[in-house]
């Protein structure tokens, strides 16, 4: 599966309501700073994967994106 932010984001949305974190209603921020968390997650993992890869025709230090 891809990675995606908006998966990331219901994912933690999820993870913090199993913790009691209220994340509906008119003044919660909760949605707002999962998807700032997920949204910072992604690109930071888009900006500087790399996979070392140790022997055969592809072998080195290769970016994911």
């Amino acid at each position: 599966m891809a990675l995606s932010k908006t998966s990331l984001k219901q994912r933690i949305i999820t993870e913090l309501q199993a913790k009691g974190f209220v994340t509906e209603g008119e003044f919660t921020q909760a949605g707002s700073m999962a998807e700032a968390i997920a949204n910072a997650v992604v690109d930071e993992i888009i900006q500087n994967a790399k996979a070392d890869v140790k022997g055969g025709s592809s072998e080195g230090l290769h970016n994911l994106v």
